[in-house]
């Protein structure tokens, strides 16, 4: 039975679900888990958090500072260093846990969050198994393939305008997350807009469909990819969609072939946002994830 739990991060409040280990005798191995860029944990955290919970594993899934049920001001603001701050709280906190085991964590995270399960996985000692869901390799390149050369070029123009005005003691701009296709919106691809559209209506009303221009520029700076190889020894999982809308299924396999062993690449003819709840994928995905999970942790 799932909890609702808090922990601090540099002085904000995160909040989370915590799930205790089912069918185990003392201290359990554990996973920490979070969403993808703007996403809170009420969009399907909880299906992958019950099962693992169910195959022995203690499971704490959060929602990171600025977003769903977490404090901090501005709303909706997404910064990686931050989050990745707010990730090492979130193993800090479940490490303090009687009933884990602090020398059995793994780092699970999806989309952005896998980016985050990357680079921290890579950085931070006390992670020993990563696994990440359709991740977030390189966002500049990511980017780029969303929108063009062109209009990364001008993308940059704006952020570097949006600066400006903010370092001048002006307020700063902010787009859609999603928006119709033919409007303007950070991520501009039709399932996008249908996943998250969806979802803030049926069961994330904490979901808010906007994202500044600071948020998008530290994003854009963002290259996880470049520490992938520091994870080994450390057993990394990657997950991949080959019909993937926000991630170039080619970005993965490069990013992955810079990985040290153990690792494993699973890829799936679906689309970014299947893995959540669209069967067979997601039933896949979720098999994959405690097959690795259990043999390495």
């Amino acid at each position: 039975m799932k909890a609702d739990v808090s922990f601090e991060s540099s002085g904000t409040t995160c909040r989370g679900w915590f799930y205790p280990a089912q069918r185990v005798s003392g201290a359990a191995p554990a996973i920490v888990m979070s969403h993808g860029i703007t996403a809170v944990k009420e969009q399907y955290l909880d299906r992958y958090a019950a099962r693992f919970a169910a195959e022995g594993f203690a499971v704490l899934a959060f929602d990171f500072r600025h977003l769903g049920s977490s404090d901090g001001t501005p709303r909706g603001r997404i910064n990686p260093r931050l989050q990745q701050d707010d990730i090492r709280a979130a193993l800090g906190w479940m490490s303090e846990r009687p009933e884990v085991n602090a020398s059995r964590l793994a780092l699970w995270g999806t989309s952005f969050s896998g980016a985050h399960a990357i680079f921290v996985g890579a950085l931070d000692p006390r992670v020993r198994v990563v696994v990440a869901q359709v991740p977030a390799i390189n966002i500049p390149r990511s980017l780029i393939a969303l929108i063009g050369d062109e209009g990364f070029a001008n993308l940059l123009k704006l952020l570097v305008e949006d600066y400006s005005r903010r370092n001048a003691g002006g307020e700063g701009a902010a787009i859609p997350v999603v928006a119709p296709t033919g409007e303007t919106s950070f991520l501009p691809r039709a399932d996008a807009y249908e996943w998250f559209t969806q979802t803030g209506k049926s069961i994330a009303p904490q979901w808010l469909n906007h994202i500044s221009l600071e948020s998008i520029a530290r994003c854009a700076e963002y290259v996880p990819d470049s520490v992938i190889h520091l994870v080994s020894p450390k057993p990394l999982l990657i997950q991949a969609a080959t019909g993937d809308s926000l991630i170039p299924i080619e970005l993965t396999k490069e990013a992955f072939a810079q990985a040290g062993e153990p690792k494993r690449l699973e890829i799936y003819e679906c689309g970014h946002f299947d893995p959540y709840a669209v069967e067979p994928w997601h039933g896949q995905f979720v098999k994959g994830q405690v097959d690795w999970l259990k043999e390495h942790l």
